[in-house]
């Protein structure tokens, strides 16, 4: 839990020089590209919350994917590093990208399922959610075929999950506790 407020935090800090410097546009994008390259590389993962690593070496490691990034993305790395957080950065990333999207008044709604979503289904979800809450949201859908079917939602704090797997996991504690 304090991992998320220490994420939320370093994310709000970093929005906040956003705005100062007037780089909202450029900082959307590298917490974009840090999200994304830190979620589809395990190995980067990993050496991120390492701690064999040396802090050094996976400064260097960002600095070096990273290369084309904004400053203020180049002076989080160093203070993560410095903090010895640095296994935070796709937290704070992921975190940034949610705020930014409330101060913009358009949120992110998560949607996972076991297949991919089809447009039609991508505009009965949005619809549902500006129903539901108000706001204009982004729909980011990921696929994981372990919840073999249905979906779960997120939106903010909110989340619905509908998925097959946790119906026949409620189902099999009702006749567990039955027995």
């Amino acid at each position: 839990m304090s991992e998320s407020r220490a994420a939320v935090r370093y994310a709000k800090a970093t929005l906040d020089q956003a705005i100062e410097n007037k780089a909202l546009d450029a900082m959307e994008a590298d917490m974009r590209s840090i999200a994304e390259t830190i979620s589809e590389s395990k190995e980067l993962s990993d050496a991120l919350s390492s701690p064999v690593v040396k802090s050094s070496d996976k400064k260097d490691i960002l600095l070096a994917i990273f290369k084309d990034a904004n400053e203020i993305t180049k002076g989080l790395i160093g203070v993560l590093i410095t903090n010895k957080r640095i296994a935070l950065l796709n937290e704070v990333a992921l975190k940034y990208l949610i705020i930014n999207e409330d101060l913009k008044g358009q949120g992110v709604a998560f949607v996972t399922t076991a297949v991919a979503l089809t447009a039609d289904l991508e505009k009965k979800i949005l619809d549902k959610v500006v129903e539901l809450t108000g706001k204009k949201v982004v729909v980011k859908n990921t696929i994981d075929e372990k919840i073999l079917g249905g979906f779960v939602l997120r939106v903010g704090d909110l989340q619905y999950d509908a998925s097959i797997a946790s119906k026949l996991g409620n189902l099999k504690r009702e006749f567990t506790n039955s027995l």
